[in-house]
């Protein structure tokens, strides 16, 4: 059974389609958005594995795909990687009104949303998501960027997608450790805006993280409502669509102190975040100390970092600072937290003392 969730945007509106194997219905699915040549860009990594049932599915509707790789991981997020993969999708014939297809996760969904943005000066694109981060996040919502040394994500543009197809079949090629990655977003789900949702985690993580296909299917079609409720809400992060970012402050400043390496990744960052962000949320008196606890529990059982501790180097608490500052969400010299008034209570701040910032970061 697929579910299928509509992004309501008015004129930007789309679909996200989620079903196990419904990937082998792209062609179908992007038929009516595409046209004569439609440039499939995708990392080496996953070209091996689902590639061709893609290009396979596309050229069964009649279409004329192109295959356009690139090497993976998150350093192709520059302006380096962006030229290089603007230059291959206009090597690749695609026409003005054509179509990109997004195959990957969050780093090629980025780069492929943000490339689509800018060739000729605005080209449509589909997301088929191959990652447990990217279908639950990072695919829906129109965000597209490349990351600068200052921050991350810090160059970019909204652009809807015209559909996203979240195959929760491809998720099984996953890495464990890219798997827990993408967990800690689902779980941020439920820690900013949904009790109920958090406490079925807690019972079923073994099942979602074993692979269990109604597990993954419901997790992944929840967290897609969750988000498409409040993109609607709030398309271009003028209020609402910022309680998303429960652990972003935090967890972007620690992956660029690293530069953007493997030894942490994005969902590892945000756990850390999360945790800090409650413990922040306590120390101000907003919310029980037992809720940060809670949080943090579930996410070290299922082995996921949740201390500065667990990150060799450690970055300096001075050095976390100046990144914060460059953050995106930063107005007027102040920066701005998504912080929790208790489990599935997140609430917006500008009004954070740095003192209690600097005391977090250097626990």
């Amino acid at each position: 059974m697929t579910e299928l969730i509509h992004i309501g945007l008015g004129p930007r509106s789309y679909n996200v389609h989620v079903a196990p194997g419904i990937a082998a219905q792209a062609g179908a699915l992007l038929k009516p958005f595409a046209r004569g040549v439609v440039p499939v860009v995708t990392d080496n990594n996953v070209a091996k594995f689902h590639a061709a049932g893609v290009i396979g599915s596309l050229r069964a509707a009649g279409l004329e795909p192109r295959l356009v790789t690139l090497e993976p991981g998150e350093q192709i997020k520059s302006f380096a990687g962006l030229e290089k993969l603007c230059s291959l999708l206009i090597d690749s014939g695609v026409e003005r009104g054509g179509l990109i297809v997004a195959l990957g996760g969050g780093v090629i969904g980025d780069l492929a949303g943000l490339a689509a943005g800018l060739v000729k000066r605005g080209l449509d694109f589909a997301q088929i998501p191959t990652t447990l981060l990217a279908q639950v996040d990072s695919s829906v919502g129109g965000k597209t960027a490349i990351d600068m040394p200052q921050g991350k994500n810090l160059v970019g543009l909204f652009h809807q997608p015209k559909a996203v197809i979240a195959d929760t079949s491809l998720l099984a090629t996953l890495p464990r450790r890219e798997l827990l990655s993408g967990y800690a977003e689902v779980v941020k789900y439920g820690a900013l805006g949904d009790l109920q949702f958090f406490a079925w985690l807690e019972a079923n993580a073994p099942k979602l993280l074993g692979g269990q296909s109604d597990a993954v299917v419901r997790a992944v079609a929840h967290c897609v409502r969750m988000k498409a409720a409040i993109v609607a809400r709030d398309e271009r992060e003028a209020g609402d669509r910022a309680l998303l970012n429960l652990g972003h402050t935090f967890g972007h400043a620690l992956e660029t102190a690293i530069g953007y390496s493997g030894v942490l990744l994005h969902g590892e960052a945000v756990a850390i975040g999360m945790v800090m962000a409650f413990r922040l949320s306590a120390k101000l008196g907003l919310c029980p100390h037992a809720d940060g606890d809670r949080v943090g529990h579930h996410l070290q059982a299922v082995g996921l970092p949740v201390s500065l501790d667990s990150v060799s180097p450690r970055p300096s608490t001075d050095e976390l600072l100046a990144h914060m500052m460059h953050d995106k969400k930063a107005t007027g010299g102040k920066l701005t937290f998504v912080l929790v008034r208790g489990l599935g209570k997140a609430v917006v701040s500008d009004d954070v003392p740095l003192a209690a910032v600097r005391e977090i970061l250097s626990a």
